[in-house]
Protein backbone atom coordinates (compact mmCIF):
# COMPACT_ATOMS: atom_id res chain seq x y z
CA UNK A 1 0.00 0.00 0.00
CA UNK A 2 1.39 3.41 -0.98
CA UNK A 3 1.37 6.61 1.04
CA UNK A 4 -1.35 7.89 -1.29
CA UNK A 5 -3.45 4.79 -0.53
CA UNK A 6 -3.18 5.34 3.22
CA UNK A 7 -4.02 9.02 2.85
CA UNK A 8 -7.10 8.12 0.80
CA UNK A 9 -8.22 5.57 3.39
CA UNK A 10 -7.73 8.06 6.21
CA UNK A 11 -9.79 10.63 4.31
CA UNK A 12 -12.61 8.11 3.74
CA UNK A 13 -12.72 7.02 7.38
CA UNK A 14 -12.64 10.61 8.64
CA UNK A 15 -15.44 11.57 6.25
CA UNK A 16 -17.57 8.65 7.43
CA UNK A 17 -16.95 9.55 11.07
CA UNK A 18 -17.94 13.16 10.36
CA UNK A 19 -21.12 12.14 8.58
CA UNK A 20 -22.10 9.76 11.39
CA UNK A 21 -21.50 12.50 13.93
CA UNK A 22 -23.67 14.92 11.98
CA UNK A 23 -26.48 12.37 11.76
CA UNK A 24 -26.41 12.19 15.54
CA UNK A 25 -26.29 15.97 15.95
CA UNK A 26 -22.72 15.85 17.21
CA UNK A 27 -19.58 17.82 16.41
CA UNK A 28 -17.23 15.59 14.35
CA UNK A 29 -14.31 17.19 16.18
CA UNK A 30 -15.45 15.38 19.33
CA UNK A 31 -14.50 11.98 17.85
CA UNK A 32 -10.86 10.82 17.85
CA UNK A 33 -9.68 8.29 15.26
CA UNK A 34 -7.31 5.81 16.89
CA UNK A 35 -5.41 3.69 14.38
CA UNK A 36 -5.22 0.05 15.52
CA UNK A 37 -1.75 -1.06 14.41
CA UNK A 38 -1.54 -4.67 15.58
CA UNK A 39 0.89 -6.48 13.20
CA UNK A 40 1.33 -3.32 11.09
CA UNK A 41 4.95 -2.61 10.15
CA UNK A 42 6.61 0.45 11.66
CA UNK A 43 7.15 2.03 8.23
CA UNK A 44 3.43 1.90 7.49
CA UNK A 45 2.62 3.44 10.85
CA UNK A 46 5.01 6.24 9.93
CA UNK A 47 3.07 6.75 6.70
CA UNK A 48 -0.12 6.95 8.73
CA UNK A 49 1.41 9.67 10.92
CA UNK A 50 2.32 11.53 7.74
CA UNK A 51 -1.33 11.30 6.69
CA UNK A 52 -2.34 13.17 9.83
CA UNK A 53 -3.37 10.40 12.24
CA UNK A 54 -1.51 10.85 15.49
CA UNK A 55 -3.41 8.56 17.88
CA UNK A 56 -2.15 4.98 17.61
CA UNK A 57 -3.41 1.94 19.53
CA UNK A 58 -1.51 -1.27 20.22
CA UNK A 59 -2.77 -4.57 21.65
CA UNK A 60 0.59 -6.09 22.44
CA UNK A 61 3.26 -4.67 24.69
CA UNK A 62 6.11 -6.12 22.67
CA UNK A 63 4.88 -4.50 19.46
CA UNK A 64 4.49 -1.08 21.05
CA UNK A 65 7.93 -1.32 22.63
CA UNK A 66 9.47 -2.20 19.26
CA UNK A 67 7.75 0.59 17.34
CA UNK A 68 7.76 3.48 19.81
CA UNK A 69 11.53 4.19 19.92
CA UNK A 70 11.60 4.34 16.10
CA UNK A 71 8.47 6.42 15.60
CA UNK A 72 9.40 8.98 18.27
CA UNK A 73 11.87 10.31 15.67
CA UNK A 74 9.07 11.15 13.23
CA UNK A 75 8.23 14.88 12.70
CA UNK A 76 5.01 14.25 14.64
CA UNK A 77 5.40 11.43 17.13
CA UNK A 78 2.43 9.16 17.85
CA UNK A 79 0.24 9.44 20.91
CA UNK A 80 0.14 5.83 22.10
CA UNK A 81 -2.98 4.13 23.42
CA UNK A 82 -2.71 0.68 24.95
CA UNK A 83 -5.88 -1.20 23.99
CA UNK A 84 -5.18 -4.88 24.70
CA UNK A 85 -5.23 -7.15 27.72
CA UNK A 86 -2.38 -6.13 29.95
CA UNK A 87 -0.31 -7.91 32.57
CA UNK A 88 1.04 -5.90 35.47
CA UNK A 89 4.63 -6.93 34.71
CA UNK A 90 4.42 -5.11 31.36
CA UNK A 91 3.48 -1.75 32.87
CA UNK A 92 7.02 -0.60 33.68
CA UNK A 93 8.22 -0.95 30.11
CA UNK A 94 5.16 0.73 28.63
CA UNK A 95 5.02 3.58 31.14
CA UNK A 96 7.31 6.01 29.27
CA UNK A 97 5.24 5.70 26.09
CA UNK A 98 1.54 5.26 26.80
CA UNK A 99 -0.67 8.36 26.89
CA UNK A 100 -3.99 6.58 27.48
CA UNK A 101 -4.38 3.16 29.08
CA UNK A 102 -7.65 2.00 27.54
CA UNK A 103 -7.95 -1.52 28.94
CA UNK A 104 -7.84 -1.20 32.72
CA UNK A 105 -10.21 -3.85 34.06
CA UNK A 106 -9.06 -4.53 37.62
CA UNK A 107 -7.72 -2.61 40.60
CA UNK A 108 -4.28 -4.31 40.85
CA UNK A 109 -3.52 -3.30 37.26
CA UNK A 110 -4.57 0.26 38.01
CA UNK A 111 -2.38 0.28 41.11
CA UNK A 112 0.60 -0.87 39.04
CA UNK A 113 0.01 1.93 36.52
CA UNK A 114 -0.38 4.50 39.31
CA UNK A 115 2.97 3.49 40.82
CA UNK A 116 4.76 4.01 37.51
CA UNK A 117 2.74 6.92 36.11
CA UNK A 118 1.06 8.90 38.90
CA UNK A 119 -2.12 10.57 37.64
CA UNK A 120 -2.16 8.55 34.41
CA UNK A 121 -5.19 8.83 32.13
CA UNK A 122 -7.12 5.56 31.95
CA UNK A 123 -10.31 4.04 30.62
CA UNK A 124 -12.14 1.19 32.33
CA UNK A 125 -12.66 -1.72 29.95
CA UNK A 126 -16.19 -3.10 30.25
CA UNK A 127 -17.11 -6.67 29.33
CA UNK A 128 -20.70 -5.96 28.33
CA UNK A 129 -21.61 -9.55 27.49
CA UNK A 130 -19.79 -11.27 30.37
CA UNK A 131 -17.70 -13.21 27.83
CA UNK A 132 -15.10 -15.38 29.54
CA UNK A 133 -12.63 -15.17 26.64
CA UNK A 134 -12.46 -11.37 26.85
CA UNK A 135 -10.97 -8.98 29.33
CA UNK A 136 -13.04 -6.30 30.94
CA UNK A 137 -14.92 -5.53 34.10
CA UNK A 138 -18.53 -6.63 34.48
CA UNK A 139 -20.89 -3.64 34.13
CA UNK A 140 -22.19 -4.03 37.69
CA UNK A 141 -18.64 -3.71 39.06
CA UNK A 142 -17.63 -0.64 37.04
CA UNK A 143 -18.67 2.04 39.59
CA UNK A 144 -16.58 0.41 42.32
CA UNK A 145 -13.59 0.03 40.00
CA UNK A 146 -13.82 3.67 38.93
CA UNK A 147 -13.78 4.72 42.59
CA UNK A 148 -10.84 2.42 43.35
CA UNK A 149 -8.79 3.73 40.43
CA UNK A 150 -9.47 7.31 41.45
CA UNK A 151 -8.37 6.32 44.94
CA UNK A 152 -5.00 5.44 43.41
CA UNK A 153 -4.83 8.94 41.91
CA UNK A 154 -5.57 7.90 38.33
CA UNK A 155 -7.55 10.11 35.97
CA UNK A 156 -10.48 7.92 34.91
CA UNK A 157 -11.59 9.57 31.68
CA UNK A 158 -14.18 7.07 30.50
CA UNK A 159 -15.05 3.56 29.38
CA UNK A 160 -13.91 1.19 26.65
CA UNK A 161 -15.45 -1.96 25.22
CA UNK A 162 -15.09 -4.63 22.56
CA UNK A 163 -18.74 -5.40 22.11
CA UNK A 164 -20.11 -8.96 21.81
CA UNK A 165 -20.67 -10.20 18.28
CA UNK A 166 -24.11 -11.50 19.15
CA UNK A 167 -26.97 -9.05 19.00
CA UNK A 168 -27.34 -5.55 17.63
CA UNK A 169 -24.16 -3.47 17.99
CA UNK A 170 -26.30 -0.38 18.56
CA UNK A 171 -27.71 -1.93 21.73
CA UNK A 172 -24.26 -2.64 23.12
CA UNK A 173 -23.01 0.83 22.26
CA UNK A 174 -26.09 2.44 23.80
CA UNK A 175 -25.53 0.37 26.95
CA UNK A 176 -21.98 1.69 27.32
CA UNK A 177 -23.15 5.23 26.65
CA UNK A 178 -25.80 4.93 29.37
CA UNK A 179 -23.27 3.57 31.87
CA UNK A 180 -20.77 6.31 31.07
CA UNK A 181 -23.41 9.02 31.43
CA UNK A 182 -24.54 7.61 34.76
CA UNK A 183 -20.97 7.83 36.06
CA UNK A 184 -20.33 11.27 34.56
CA UNK A 185 -17.53 9.99 32.30
CA UNK A 186 -16.91 11.87 29.07
CA UNK A 187 -14.89 9.38 26.98
CA UNK A 188 -16.33 6.29 25.26
CA UNK A 189 -13.95 4.11 23.27
CA UNK A 190 -16.09 1.80 21.15
CA UNK A 191 -16.47 0.81 17.53
CA UNK A 192 -14.02 -0.76 15.10
CA UNK A 193 -13.74 -1.14 11.34
CA UNK A 194 -17.08 -2.89 10.86
CA UNK A 195 -19.17 -0.60 13.02
CA UNK A 196 -17.43 2.66 13.92
CA UNK A 197 -20.16 4.73 12.25
CA UNK A 198 -22.81 3.08 14.46
CA UNK A 199 -20.60 3.70 17.48
CA UNK A 200 -20.27 7.39 16.66
CA UNK A 201 -24.05 7.65 16.32
CA UNK A 202 -24.32 6.17 19.84
CA UNK A 203 -21.82 8.55 21.41
CA UNK A 204 -18.31 7.16 20.81
CA UNK A 205 -15.56 9.70 21.40
CA UNK A 206 -12.78 7.33 20.32
CA UNK A 207 -13.01 4.70 17.58
CA UNK A 208 -10.31 2.06 17.10
CA UNK A 209 -9.90 1.39 13.39
CA UNK A 210 -7.39 -0.95 11.80
CA UNK A 211 -8.56 -2.90 8.76
CA UNK A 212 -10.35 0.08 7.18
CA UNK A 213 -7.01 1.91 7.22
CA UNK A 214 -4.52 -0.87 6.48
CA UNK A 215 -6.50 -3.66 4.82
CA UNK A 216 -6.43 -7.27 5.96
CA UNK A 217 -3.42 -8.20 8.08
CA UNK A 218 -2.12 -11.70 8.70
CA UNK A 219 -2.59 -12.77 12.31
CA UNK A 220 -4.58 -9.71 13.27
CA UNK A 221 -7.99 -9.53 14.81
CA UNK A 222 -10.61 -7.49 12.98
CA UNK A 223 -10.46 -3.99 14.50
Amino acid sequence: MTVADITTRVDIVRAQIAEAARRAGRDPADVVLVAATKTVETARVAELLGAGVRDVGENRAQELLAKAPVLVREPVAPRWHFVGRLQRNKVAGLAPWVSLWQSVDREPLGAAIARRVPGAAVLVEVNLGDESQKGGCAPAHVPALVDALRGHGLEVQGLMTVHPQAGDARRWFASLQTLGARLGLRELSMGMSDDYELAVEQGATLVRVGRALFGEREGAARP
